[in-house]
């Protein structure tokens, strides 16, 4: 299951909260309890692993370079 990273604009508490796609997202601060809270969205880091991802991997090894 997805972990969601929530924040009160209230109070600013922070919290994480693992829920299923089919979740509705929390609204209600389990700290003040007011109906102030956001998902917070960031970035993913992205992994590059195997062949062609760099730009030898997919030149010629003829000995011609291009420049």
């Amino acid at each position: 299951m997805p972990t969601y990273h929530y924040r009160c604009r209230n109070c600013q508490y922070d919290f994480t909260e693992q829920q299923s796609f089919n979740d509705d997202p929390i609204t209600v601060c389990p700290r003040c309890g007011e109906a102030q809270v956001r998902k917070i969205f960031s970035a993913v880091p992205i992994e590059f692993k195997g062949h062609g991802f760099y730009r030898t991997d997919s030149s010629s090894h003829s000995g011609s370079s291009s420049k």
